[in-house]
């Protein structure tokens, strides 16, 4: 049974480790790296095509022409793979491996443990001791985490750890429509989750502790983008009918013009 990894690039082409990757695709021979080529400008997918060539049974790569954003070309990886033959799980993490395959493969290893759905990894649980991002990022997600919880009602520490690990069933329902957003999409796959199991979900999901993640500069996310993500998010509550109350929606305008000020001065 294969392993896939999705994982998403746009002018990832100075950031790109493939000395990792060819190491990691060396020793781990059940498993599957899906590189998704997002319309970049630069040489990310020649080099991506390059090394495709080179590890043609353990490699693929998707070529978007137009860059779609992270939430479509993740999409679009998933709904290519989870139709190929003996797979087991599918995922994805990012270009930049901020969280590592060390990591990654733990939240295999317990979906195939506690025989879970869907198993995420979280910067937030545990002692925190190898995570690192600046203040500005740890003060947003801080922001932004208090009206995602009300929105998902879920006990879920780290909704936007970049690592996330699903059986082929969930990964073909959850995927199977785009998103609305290009960035937050993955508050929409807690939301999905919850149309499709309802009380049930806290028993198909399992939350995983990394033991290392550190911020990588170079960030596809523009300020102005992540300073709107509180808006966002009450577009997102909209789409999927989920009502956030008259507080919630003061909290979120007040969240995206503290984030406004805080960004001159951390």
């Amino acid at each position: 049974m294969k392993n896939v990894i999705v994982i998403p690039c746009y002018n990832e082409a100075n950031r790109l480790k493939f000395d990792e990757f060819q190491q990691f695709v060396d020793q781990q021979a059940d498993y599957h790296l899906c590189f998704v080529n997002d319309g970049s400008s630069d040489e990310t997918v020649a080099q991506l095509s390059e090394f495709a060539n080179q590890n043609t049974a353990q490699v693929t790569v998707v070529d978007l022409t137009v860059n779609q954003g992270k939430a479509e070309a993740v999409r679009q990886g998933v709904l290519m793979m989870s139709h190929q033959e003996d797979v087991e799980t599918i995922g994805f993490i990012d270009a930049d491996l901020a969280t590592g395959f060390e990591d990654y493969m733990r939240l295999v290893a317990v979906h195939r443990i506690e025989d879970k759905r869907v198993v995420i990894g979280s910067r937030k649980k545990g002692d925190g001791s190898g995570v690192e991002r600046s203040a500005f990022r740890s003060l947003a997600s801080f922001a932004v985490g208090r009206i995602i919880k009300s929105l998902i009602e879920l006990p879920i520490c780290d909704t936007q750890c970049g690592a996330k690990v699903f059986d082929v069933a969930a990964a073909n329902y959850l995927f199977d429509t785009p998103f609305v957003s290009k960035w937050l999409f993955d508050v929409e796959l807690f939301l999905r989750l919850k149309s499709r199991y309802g009380k049930q979900t806290v028993d198909v999901l399992s939350e995983v502790g990394l033991s290392n993640w550190t911020e990588i500069e170079g960030s596809k996310i523009s300020m102005s983008a992540s300073l709107k993500f509180p808006i966002r998010l009450l577009e997102i509550a909209l789409e999927y009918r989920v009502k956030p109350s008259l507080q919630e929606v003061k909290e979120a305008m007040a969240l995206s013009l503290a984030l406004s000020k805080s960004k001159s001065t951390i």
